[in-house]
């Protein structure tokens, strides 16, 4: 049900009241449930704008990344069920069209949202209802650093399809450097006056000599230098801004003369993160840690977190600055993700040697293969979700050189609210496929250790796992990693518990849960494997659990019946408590996994 009805009936004091409660309500959800809270705040007074004027059901509204769709959600039919905001089986944290058809399109990754507005406004063009529709991309400036964007944009600029991108500038990374000056040119380029003095002038310039057109352009590219639209202006696209995005009145104003332009337009509007929270838009606020956030206190700000074992990604950290105080050919990069991957302790101590280079997986990967070649030891820290978008690089750039970098993936398996985009199940059967790549993985915390020592030294390509939180696994053994080589955790008897990384953890639960007595198997490595050992094993083991948080196709139960085939190896029956092919949803870590009847008393039922 939408509680406050068609927002283009409104008056501008009603969306005022409209997105102070949004705002609270987003609030009330956010401090609950965790989520994404600054930028979805700062977004809302822009969304409800677009609501006032353009029907999302008929004109695409896409959002990219869609963590700051929450307003959406809420102007549209979800109010009541926003209490379940990425709640197992409740509401996404993102867009989704299966849940609603005020959702476009599906999305979690960043940079995409213009590329789909440009596939839209072809389709809508071939349809022949130019008049009747326009897409809108919504697109924060993080978001533009990627390469994506600007492929998107210089397309979208040459061809003119009509189409409104609305660049969040919350940083005023853009606009800061030009001040009121720009504001009062902007804000003057946006009227329906200058965009018909500019058509004219443009209709006038093509029947002036030559010499006389020539000095025209340059007296208007003069004038574009003293604002900051000049770039967009380049790619082919009318630029209008910055617009205060928290002024829905100039937001509606603004809308409408970009809809009647019929041309691909750049609307360039500057938000607050947190806008009415103060405490999250604070000028001592932290942006990262707002960006998202678990369960916290609305008076005080303070997490409401529980203690709980060191996370694997605290151990990664302080282990990559203890390796770079022993090596100074140690570097690393991230991709806009310092704090999440641990790599903000070592940029912290060696700025110079660690490096964030924004939303731009392909280009940390590739730039580290250049590292690697020069004689240094890149660890190319990125989640397991995001490393999808670097893979050309890994085959091209990194595995075909055969060059010594290390990736490091975080966020391996189920990670939890953010569901179905960002779950890391992929990256064992997409890294399998590749010549020259060594995977393998550790199961705890000294394990960890010894898993980046060994990727240290290593002289190839080479890739490892570790789960979001910490390591089932609290076994103690700091046995040194050897190239292919598996370890025998506990001696048993006819079964054979195989676990992979965090699996050995998940074994080790089964295990006490059965009357049987297992061989437990921490493998280590899935490429290449201990063929000796799962050689020998095979004699006296003829039943083989495999415990792996991965993909099943592609994944470790594959690599072994592989390995078996060529072993010509018949007797031995294999069961996998991997992911079937389908994608998963979001929620507690826990009820995703018992709806997968992954959870160890589930295990130890269907092994007896």
């Amino acid at each position: 049900m939408n509680k406050f009805g068609d927002l283009k009936t409104k008056d501008i004091a009603e969306l005022e009241d409209i997105a102070r409660r949004v705002r609270q309500k987003i609030l009330d959800t956010v401090s609950k449930n965790g989520g994404h809270l600054s930028s979805t705040l700062g977004a809302t007074d822009i969304i409800v704008a677009m609501h006032a004027v353009f029907d999302s059901k008929k004109n695409p509204f896409i959002f990219d990344v869609s963590h700051q769709s929450y307003a959406h959600k809420l102007v549209t039919d979800r109010w009541d069920d926003f209490d379940t905001l990425r709640q197992f089986d409740g509401l996404s944290g993102y867009t989704k069209p299966k849940e609603s058809d005020n959702d476009y399109y599906m999305a979690g990754h960043s940079s995409t949202s213009i590329s789909l507005a440009t596939g839209a406004a072809k389709a809508i063009s071939l349809k022949g209802e130019e008049d009747e529709r326009i897409p809108l991309a919504l697109i924060g400036d993080g978001s533009m650093s990627a390469g994506m964007v600007y492929e998107a944009m210089n397309e979208l600029g040459d061809r003119k399809y009509p189409a409104i991108i609305i660049l969040n500038d919350n940083e005023m990374s853009i606009a800061s450097p030009i001040g009121a000056l720009s504001r009062i040119l902007s804000q003057s380029m946006a009227s329906p006056f200058y965009q018909k003095f500019k058509k004219k002038t443009k209709e006038l310039l093509e029947s002036l000599p030559d010499s006389a057109t020539y000095m025209a352009k340059r007296v208007e590219e003069s004038f574009q230098l003293i604002t900051p639209g000049i770039l967009f202006e380049e790619l082919g696209l009318e630029y209008i801004g910055p617009i205060d995005g928290h002024n829905i009145e100039s937001l509606i104003d603004t809308l409408k003369i970009a809809k009647e332009l019929k041309r691909p337009v750049i609307i360039h509007v500057q938000t607050t993160k947190g806008k009415g929270y103060e405490i999250a838009e604070g000028a001592g606020a932290s942006k990262e840690h707002w960006h998202g956030v678990g369960a916290f206190d609305i008076d005080s700000g303070n997490s409401e977190k529980k203690s709980s074992p060191k996370a694997s990604t605290a151990i990664f950290a302080e282990t990559l600055v203890e390796l770079a105080d022993i090596d100074d050919k140690v570097v690393g990069v991230t991709a806009a993700m310092p704090s999440g991957t641990g790599m903000s302790m070592a940029m912290a101590k060696y700025p110079e040697r660690f490096w964030d280079v924004a939303i731009a997986e392909q280009h940390a990967v590739t730039s580290m293969g250049a590292l690697a070649k020069e004689g240094f030891k890149p660890f190319c820290t990125i989640y397991s979700t995001f490393l999808q978008r670097g893979y050309d690089q890994l085959i091209h750039d990194i595995c075909l050189m055969n060059l010594g970098v290390a990736f490091a993936i975080d966020r391996a398996g189920i990670v939890g609210e953010d569901g179905e985009t960002h779950q890391g199940v992929f990256d064992i059967s997409f890294l399998r496929a590749i010549p020259n790549m060594t995977i393998f993985a550790p199961s705890s915390n000294n394990t960890m250790i010894e898993a980046m020592k060994f990727a240290k030294d290593f002289p190839t390509p080479c890739a490892f796992r570790y789960p979001r939180g910490a390591f089932i696994s609290q076994d103690k053994d700091n046995t040194p990693f050897e190239f292919g080589k598996s370890r025998v955790v506990s001696e048993g008897s006819e079964i054979l518990f195989v676990g992979y990384g965090n699996g050995v953890g998940r074994a080790e639960q089964v295990a006490k849960l059965i009357d049987r007595n297992p061989t437990i198997l921490d493998l280590r490595f899935v490429k290449p494997l201990d063929r000796n050992r799962l050689l020998e094993l095979s004699k006296e083991h003829k039943h083989w659990y495999i415990f792996s948080d991965s993909a099943k196709m592609g994944g470790v139960a594959s690599a072994i019946l592989e390995f078996l085939s060529e072993e010509k190896i018949q007797d031995i029956q294999i069961t996998t408590f991997e992911y079937e092919d389908k994608f998963i949803t979001h929620g507690n870590t826990k009820l995703v996994e018992e709806s997968l009847e992954l959870l160890p008393e589930q295990l130890a039922k269907r092994i007896e």
